[in-house]
């Protein structure tokens, strides 16, 4: 089987996914497009990165403002109860991750979330998860936007106008946006990954060496179904890389080194995490802020907000760059247009670029409050793209093996779980940042009022 006259890559038969190549060439599986084409020719050229490359990015897209919201998250739940959902969601979205993996090889030709819709529910679902990829690469390009304002209100102690600010933002966003390949992208996924390793570094050092006075860890908190699923959502925003898995297979060198990328990727967000959230909650207490930069006192939280701005632009840019190309490919799928370097198809790229960080920038001025935005993009998008749907992608890859053999069963169980589990993230998530953005609903919204 070929896609547009390009073979696919070859993947050895899976027991756990199901896949087996001669069943899907003796099927009638039918003929799709490959996003990209045959490159051979081609003046620029996608399918050219390193499983490092693309585990560095993986790690520059996630691994951002999730950190941030961390500490406050222990001082919600407890810390008995928030180790052990950063643990745990952490180690499910490994398997997710792997999932996403094996659909992949199921299906070479996919690139976004638009061509697994496809594959699932046909058009239809092509325009609901295309849309919603979209959607959720937008409102994470607003985030960035809206950090970057509280990071600017931190230094300069409100100079201006807090708008003024996020435009600012947008700005240099938009600027950083204008390679169109994921390669391009990694530079900046390093300059990212380096800059919130320092700040967090920076950070814990800052809180470790204040005078808090005597502080007890509290290994449960008396709190409530809001509190403590608002905290929830944050976690799962902190392992939302999974929207870009689909993407990053599309451009890699070879698919089948995507599982070392992965495993790059869980193993430092695990471990960065636990051991960021513990030391700075250990040390802030239970007024610890989100973002935690804020907690590291007067001078030394501008020092860390300073040495994080590279992740808190190139993290927004490598995200945003999932939801720009798309629509980039979705236009000019099928043609040598992605290929060129004339006004038309590069031109297309920035009106592309200009038109999503548009409406970005308005989302960061409508929704001003840090961790209401990250628990309203959790519910409604991490939930699914990270857990729920992966679930989904079992299910589908193994239709008529569910029952075949008692490992099938339990894995069969495992993947109904996780469908669930994304439901109910997705349900309670959506009641509780509802609230909280209309509990916290102010003139803030487009205001020049501070919003650290």
């Amino acid at each position: 089987m070929t896609f547009d006259g390009v073979t696919p890559q070859h993947y050895p038969a899976d027991s756990e996914s199901g896949y087996d190549e001669k069943k899907v060439e003796e099927d009638s599986t039918p003929q799709y497009v490959d996003a990209f084409g045959d490159e051979t020719n081609a003046e620029v050229k996608y399918k050219t990165m390193e499983w490092w490359q693309t585990g560095m990015f993986m790690i520059a897209e996630s691994v951002s403002l999730g950190v941030l919201s961390l500490p406050a998250t222990l001082a919600q739940l407890g810390l008995a109860p928030a180790l052990v959902l950063i643990i745990g969601l952490g180690l499910l979205a490994t398997y997710t991750g792997y999932v996403i993996g094996q659909f992949h090889k199921r299906y070479p030709h996919i690139q976004n979330l638009a061509d697994a819709g496809e594959v699932l529910m046909g058009p239809i679902g092509r325009e609901v998860f295309g849309i919603g990829q979209l959607l959720f690469s937008i409102f994470i390009m607003g985030s960035h936007i809206l950090t970057f304002s509280v990071m600017m209100n931190t230094i300069t102690e409100h100079g201006t106008c807090t708008m003024a600010f996020t435009f600012v933002g947008f700005l240099i966003c938009m600027i950083c946006s204008l390679p169109r390949t994921m390669k391009n992208m990694t530079y900046i996924s390093c300059l990212s990954f380096v800059s919130i390793l320092t700040a967090v570094i920076i950070t814990m050092i800052a809180v470790g060496v204040q005078d808090h006075g005597y502080t007890t860890l509290q290994a449960t908190v008396d709190t409530n179904l809001y509190k403590a699923f608002t905290a929830v959502t944050n976690i799962v925003f902190a392992y939302c890389a999974h929207v870009a898995f689909f993407g990053l297979l599309a451009e890699m060198r070879d698919p089948r080194d995507f599982p070392k990328a992965l495993y790059m990727l869980q193993t430092f967000e695990i471990i960065f995490y636990t051991v960021a959230a513990v030391v700075i909650y250990y040390y802030a207490g239970q007024d610890v802020t989100s973002p935690a930069l804020g907690s590291a006192g007067p001078v030394m939280k501008k020092v860390a907000y300073g040495i994080a701005i590279p992740t808190i632009v190139g993290a927004g840019v490598v995200n945003g760059h999932i939801g720009l190309k798309y629509i980039y490919v979705r236009i000019f799928r099928g043609t040598d247009r992605m290929h060129r370097r004339d006004f038309t198809s590069y031109g297309s790229w920035v009106a592309i670029g200009l038109t999503c960080w548009i409406i970005a920038w308005i989302i960061a001025d409508a929704i001003p409050v840090f961790s209401d935005l990250l628990s309203l993009i959790s519910s409604l998008f991490a939930s699914w793209f990270s857990y729920g749907l992966a679930g989904v992608y079992w299910l589908h890859i193994n239709r008529g093996k569910w029952f075949s053999s008692s490992r099938k069963i339990a894995l069969t169980i495992i993947n109904v779980l996780i469908v669930l589990i994304g439901a109910c993230m997705c349900g309670l998530g959506l009641y509780v940042s509802g609230k909280a953005i209309h509990d916290d609903a102010s003139s803030n919204s487009f205001s020049c009022a501070s919003n650290t």
